[in-house]
């Protein structure tokens, strides 16, 4: 039997914290994570990791807005399940070291005659070459537009409350310690200044908001030429699914870590300084991760793939993309996030990787985990006739013993093409698809004969050939997992309303979700 979903998340849990690094006491071990464009204009971005080792003596970890109340409820449930992750993570950068700053903003009154606030208040107000700004609007000179609307930002569903201040100080579950300070505005700043502090972690509420803008936020420490990383998952962002992209409020949370990882710095998570291998997941976020894998030049799936994804599966699951290097064919940079998956969309073509690379999809099919491929994954990770050249891998048997297909090659192009719902056909992959036949784009793939073990869903015809050939079916890796395949793909199929619901369905089958939610009208 294949692993439960939950159980493959263990497994995978337990195999991170076993091979997790182990920092000194005063230097914290990081893996700083950001995201680099495919090649330029490309709109397009690579996710790569870089080490690093940081010296927590000259480390502050700035504390934004973790208020005891909000005037939207769910940001204030969320703030208080963040909390207590987020004190042990304060607790061990404190006791190597760092300088701990608490920034619970219009709430100084609260702490005016503590010791922390008046070390918040003692350093010097030095002078800057760059003019400390009161709040760093978005910098259209260095980043795009936000990738979510904030017109509505609660995402409260009943009883929305006034948008009003709730709240009076820090939620009480942070810890508040002998020589922290607590500051708000541009005084953070200067204590970095006094402390020839280098190095800033910074982590709280709410990340399009605050933690980009505020004084002491992301924006201006970086144009001030401080080294700062974002805690990606000791944050939480303001935005409500009703509004564009309409997508799942994390996965909102995780476009706005990725807008920060492009333009404004690298992001870390709460396991490397903590040593435990553990990323926070809030306990609403029961979200699939699907992991886009797309490297092919012939049916640009690199372009295709990640707005369909976003647009009919954002609201369900999170979405990394995986891109081929346009320099270097043989290489998949961001590659590791492939570990993180519990469904692929693969999309790859001839391409020989290193076998380190080409043996995390291994791992993850051996681990009973699924895959979705689509149009030339029948032909991922081989050449048509040729050996792999020195230093890399193949995987010649991927197309019969994972897709349980038999690629031979395709028929002419300039043929018109068509499928349907094949005959008998009953699966939960082809609810709402036309029983009509519709037509499609592109050559049609040739299968015939699959393996017995595979399971027809659609056939497709090319106009003037007797033969009709499977185009999409449902097969069973040697690892237990769910395998789906179509050879559609094509541009143009995923203007065609069967194709969209086809893939979306067959990516939550995959995921084993029970519920095939429909996307946003």
């Amino acid at each position: 039997m294949a692993p439960t979903l939950f159980t493959r998340r263990i497994l995978s849990l337990l195999a991170i914290v076993g091979s997790s690094l182990t920092s000194s006491a005063d230097t914290l071990s990081l893996k700083l994570r950001s995201q680099v464009e495919v090649a330029p204009g490309a709109d397009r971005y690579h996710t790569v990791t870089k080490a690093s080792l940081w010296d927590m003596t000259k480390t502050a970890v700035i504390l934004c807005d973790m208020w005891d109340d909000h005037y939207c409820r769910n940001s204030a449930k969320r703030v208080a399940e963040l909390a207590p992750r987020m004190n042990e993570v304060v607790k061990a950068a404190r006791a190597a070291g760092a300088l701990i700053i608490h920034c619970p903003s219009g709430c100084m009154p609260y702490y005016a005659d503590t010791p922390q606030r008046k070390l918040g208040q003692s350093a010097p107000k030095l002078g800057t070459i760059i003019p400390l700004e009161g709040w760093c609007h978005l910098d259209s000179t260095r980043e795009s537009e936000m990738p979510v609307k904030m017109d509505t930002p609660c995402d409260d569903v009943d009883d929305p409350r006034p948008r009003i201040r709730f709240y009076t100080r820090q939620i009480e579950t942070l810890e508040i310690a002998e020589g922290d300070a607590i500051c708000e505005s541009i005084e953070p700043f200067f204590l970095l200044k006094q402390r020839d502090i280098e190095n800033v972690l910074i982590m709280g509420v709410h990340t399009n908001m605050c933690v980009l803008g505020r004084p002491f936020g992301i924006r201006q420490l970086v144009r001030q030429g401080v080294n700062v990383a974002l805690v990606r998952d000791m944050t939480d962002t303001m935005y409500n699914p009703i509004e564009p992209p309409f997508v799942n409020h994390f996965t909102g949370n995780d476009l706005i870590v990725s807008h920060i990882e492009r333009h404004w710095c690298p992001t870390v998570t709460s396991g490397e300084i903590l040593d435990d291998g553990i990323t926070f997941r809030f306990p609403a976020d029961t979200r699939p991760h699907l992991v886009i894998v797309a490297a092919e030049e012939e049916y640009k799936t690199e372009e295709t793939l990640p707005p369909f994804a976003l647009a009919e599966l954002g609201r369900h699951f999170k979405i990394s993309v995986v891109y081929g290097d346009p320099e270097v064919p043989t290489h998949l940079p961001g590659a590791r996030l492939i570990r993180e998956a519990d469904v692929i969309l693969l999309s790859v073509r001839r391409r020989n990787l290193p076998k380190d690379q080409l043996d995390l999809f291994r791992d993850h099919l051996a681990a009973g985990k699924s895959l979705v491929g689509i149009r030339t994954a029948s032909h991922p990770f081989h050449q048509r006739d040729k050996a792999p050249p020195e230093g890399l891998d193949e995987w010649r048997d991927f197309d019969e013993t994972i897709l349980g297909g038999h690629y031979t090659g395709h028929h002419g192009g300039g043929i018109a093409t068509f499928a349907k719902i094949a005959a008998g056909a009953d699966h939960s992959i082809l609810s709402g698809i036309t029983t009509d036949e519709f037509p499609t784009h592109g050559s049609l793939y040739q299968n015939t004969p699959l393996p017995e073990n595979s399971h027809v869903l659609m056939t497709g015809r090319a106009e003037g050939i007797a033969l009709h050939e499977p185009v999409a079916w449902t097969h069973t890796a040697p690892g237990g997992g769910r395998v789906f395949y179509t050879s559609l793909g094509h541009p143009a199929d995923f203007e065609i309303p069967a194709f969209r619901t086809l893939l979306r369905n067959a990516i939550h089958w995959a995921a084993d979700e029970p519920t095939l939610v429909p996307p946003k009208p």
